[in-house]
């Protein structure tokens, strides 16, 4: 039998296994951060449109851009929360960022976050903060609901915590809804709190933690008709206007929406009846 000593020093080993070596970040220009265990995983080619392919947003668009390329050569910068209508390129529109910066000759990484890992917040900025490359943490379709708990990790990331976030890191985030918890949620803890604004302060107060406010509001008609031209003219893609037009009213209305995200759905089928690879 061996020694008990040796027995609880496998098993504290176990739970507490060695610290998650640095990844080679010069591999790869994109990461997704997976947990159980940890690990930074390179994504080589990363699923995004060009920008010029991005219509409607052109304010948004130039706000992150010029806060990113600040980021990327060293100068401050501030974390943006994207939020608004579905399906109208908030994320797209930070992975398009990503590349064109990129293309401007600035060695940025961008590194995937999801919802649910945001407790291991702590052990990625861990990994991240001793390395010489400049991060955008993203996290896609970012939300709480009314027991949810993460949004208290998310801080760290912002501007929490003695040691707050590393120099070498901005974190971006899209979401739905501009303070990123249920509206009902917001009104029931105001109503049922002896003092209503110190029971909202905290959850409120996390939006107000990202410098950029970046809104994405419905497109018109002729903004989606011109998404649609332009991945057509983009893929190579033949079809006439007036063709183009009854198509795509017809499929936003069997949709019941009109979006940046109905049009490129509208596109591919268009492009699949006419044999074009995407």
């Amino acid at each position: 039998m061996s020694d008990p000593l040796e027995r609880i020093a496998a098993a504290l080993d176990r739970m507490s296994p060695a610290p998650l070596e640095a990844p080679d970040f010069a591999g790869a220009d994109a990461f997704v951060w997976h947990v159980d265990p940890d690990r930074l995983v390179p994504v080589p080619k990363v699923n995004r449109i060009d920008m010029s392919l991005l219509l409607g947003i052109d304010r948004a668009r130039d706000t992150l851009l010029e806060n990113t390329r600040q980021f990327a050569r060293g100068l401050p910068a501030n974390n943006a929360l994207l939020w608004g209508a579905r399906g109208m390129g908030k994320s797209s529109l930070v992975k398009a960022v990503h590349a064109a910066v990129r293309a401007e000759g600035h060695p940025l990484k961008i590194v995937e976050l999801q919802r649910e890992d945001l407790t291991s917040v702590g052990r990625l900025l861990g990994l991240l903060r001793n390395d010489a490359a400049r991060f955008v943490l993203f996290c896609d379709d970012l939300s709480f609901s009314h027991d949810d708990q993460h949004y208290k990790s998310l801080k760290a990331v912002l501007d929490g915590g003695i040691e707050g976030r590393p120099d070498n890191v901005v974190f971006y985030a899209t979401s739905n809804r501009r303070h990123l918890m249920p509206r009902d949620m917001i009104e029931n803890e105001r109503s049922t709190a002896i003092s209503p604004s110190e029971a909202t302060e905290e959850k409120v107060s996390l939006s107000d933690r990202f410098g950029l406010w970046l809104g994405f509001h419905p497109c018109s008609q002729d903004e989606y008709l011109a998404m649609i031209r332009g991945y057509c003219d983009a893929y190579g893609v033949a079809i006439d206007d007036e063709t183009l037009r009854a198509e795509a009213i017809e499929w936003q209305a069997t949709r019941g929406a009109r979006s940046g995200r109905v049009a490129w759905q509208y596109f591919t089928d268009l492009a699949g009846r006419q044999g074009v690879a995407l």
